[in-house]
């Protein structure tokens, strides 16, 4: 995740109108903010995002003048696109004609297992990069899982080669090395760069997302093509795991897939599959900002890695002090869904409450760990520019059929800056899983015990208070030990509630010791048995002696 949290304190454009009443009603909400500061904002955000549009739309038409012309041809029942000197198989749906899927089948990091990458095309000039790797035991009966970092703006191969991949990269980005411990030892797992811009991802004609419910849609489409070219995984259970921003993404996906599936069980439509929905996982993310910013400075102060000496000392109690405006206006974005008060909300809360933060010279992803940014990079991790070194290496670009000229970059600051300027990630995103989980889509939450950025405290918090028919039992639920089922140590603790003792349960907290925030990176073993049992609906809390005695682990395996 790209610390959006961390861009300058931006400003709110004033021509965001709202009707009379409703922006006394904000004005009333935003208490003790000073109001000067608010109408300082306008050229900020204003200057923000033009530069931000204009450096995509400077992107796109230097993009455009290296495009060669495209030539489409049949073979053997398929179709197939020459397009910059690569040759794709080409997927249409007149279900969804402004869509169409170009795949081709590279051998790289992985090399065991079948693969598959290209792009999702979208009429106004998108197009949305993918990675896809089989499983390692059984591909035909393993569930198919979707995997979306965060930022906004950064890139989801930074979990593939960073975190829970088939290889992580090497050598400072001249290698990559094969990883055992990888999410696809039991799940065929796809990459997806989206939205437009990241990544691999580019718009050839200026166009641009910076909403999480548009770009809910254009993925709905992706996922439907891509059961279309491969039915073997139509009828497989069906995960969204998402980090970081990606607490804000994969609500947004589920609610589209989900209320997508209802319109087709009352009309089928040719051409078009019920995708078999199963969880939402959301990693380390931010889904419920009102509870999550609230939660700050309990970590900063009173949590396992505090980083302030005295929970009652001046440092902790000036963080607090900010906590009730920050909230208010989090509540103001909550009720008038306006950029008008969303933006001031995101400006506020992350300069206020993660400002003083970020002076302390730790890495807010891991605060067990020290960051100097001119040698860890921005976001405190060397590895992190290995990815684009690797990705950048022109028999990379060739193999995975992505344009020569194309400039992979991890995060792109455009798109991030896009978002904030909306203000989306202010949004109650938790507000969309309660009909999924009424209709008995599964939700797993977990974070590592030492990120500050969306810390375990406010995830536990909002899954507590979350209203759904698990509600009261989750709510009564104890924390349990977890132990691994392969070194067998304890790993963490979880929650759970509508589980028989014998499943995962509709809903659970991980509390992930000993890692921050990207938990297959600092814990790939308890990471690998997490997914792996929420996956085979395998409880974390058991007697696992016993319950290997019973039913043995992995279902298909």
């Amino acid at each position: 995740m790209r610390v959006f949290s961390l861009l300058p304190l931006l400003s709110i454009p004033l021509t965001w109108s709202l009707p009379a009443s409703e922006f006394q009603t904000v004005l009333n909400e935003l208490g003790d903010l000073d109001l000067e500061l608010l109408s300082d904002f306008n050229a900020e955000v204003q200057h923000a995002v033009e530069v931000a549009t204009e450096r995509l739309d400077h992107y796109s038409s230097a993009l455009r003048k290296t495009l060669q012309t495209v030539e489409t041809s049949s073979s053997h029942g398929k179709d197939f696109i020459t397009q910059d000197g690569l040759v794709y198989e080409l997927v249409t749906s007149p279900s969804f004609a402004d869509y169409q899927l170009r795949v081709t089948d590279p051998e790289l990091c992985d090399t065991t297992v079948k693969q598959h990458s290209g792009y999702l095309d979208i009429s106004d000039g998108k197009h949305l990069f993918f990675w896809f790797f089989e499983s390692r035991r059984a591909p035909q009966k393993a569930p198919l899982t979707l995997w979306l970092n965060g930022g906004p703006g950064c890139s989801s191969m930074t979990g593939l080669l960073f975190e829970l991949g088939p290889c992580r990269v090497t050598e400072e980005g001249k290698n990559t090395t094969f990883n055992k411990l990888s999410w696809n030892s039991y799940s065929n797992i796809i990459f997806l760069d989206q939205p437009v811009n990241v990544g691999y991802s580019y718009s050839d004609d200026g166009s641009t997302v910076n909403t999480s419910p548009v770009a809910a849609e254009d993925v709905y489409a992706f996922i439907e093509l891509f059961l279309k070219r491969y039915p073997e995984y139509s009828n497989a259970p069906f995960h969204i795991a998402a980090e970081s921003y990606g607490g804000t993404y994969a609500p947004n996906i589920a609610s589209v897939i989900h209320n997508k599936n209802k319109g087709l069980a009352l009309r089928p439509v040719p051409d078009v599959t019920k995708i078999n929905l199963a969880s939402v996982i959301l990693a380390n993310g931010i889904t419920e900002p009102y509870t999550q910013m609230g939660s700050v400075p309990d970590f900063a102060c009173d949590g396992p890695y505090a980083v302030y000496d005295d929970p009652e000392g001046p440092q902790c109690t000036a963080l607090r002090s900010k906590v009730p405006t920050c909230q208010r206006l989090i509540q103001s974005c909550y009720n008038f869904n306006s950029r008008f008060t969303c933006v001031p909300a995101g400006a506020y809360c992350y300069s206020q409450l993660y400002g003083p933060l970020q002076q302390l010279g730790l890495n807010l992803y891991d605060v067990r760990k020290k960051c100097d940014r001119s040698k860890d990079g921005d976001l405190c991790y060397k590895q992190m520019t290995w990815i684009d070194t690797w990705m950048n290496t022109p028999s990379v670009k060739r193999a995975l059929g992505v344009n020569a000229q194309l400039e992979f970059q991890s995060c792109n600051m455009d798109v991030n800056q896009a978002f904030f300027g909306q203000g989306d990630g202010m949004h109650n995103t938790a507000a969309l899983l309660p009909d999924l989980i009424n209709d008995d889509i599964k939700l797993l939450v977990y974070a590592g015990n030492a990120d500050m950025m969306c810390n375990f405290i406010g995830n536990e918090a909002w899954v507590e208070k979350l209203e759904h028919k698990f509600h009261d039992d989750f709510v009564k639920s104890k924390s349990l030990p977890w132990q691994t089922l392969g070194s067998g140590r304890i790993a963490g603790e979880v929650r759970s509630a509508g589980g028989d003792g014998f499943t995962a349960g509709n809903v659970t907290f991980v509390q992930v010791y000993e890692a921050g925030h990207m938990v297959p990176f600092d814990q790939p073993e308890a990471a690998l048995d997490l997914f792996t049992r929420w996956i085979t609906d395998v409880p974390l809390s058991l007697n696992l002696t016993k319950f290997q005695e019973e039913i043995p682990f992995g279902g298909w395996a």
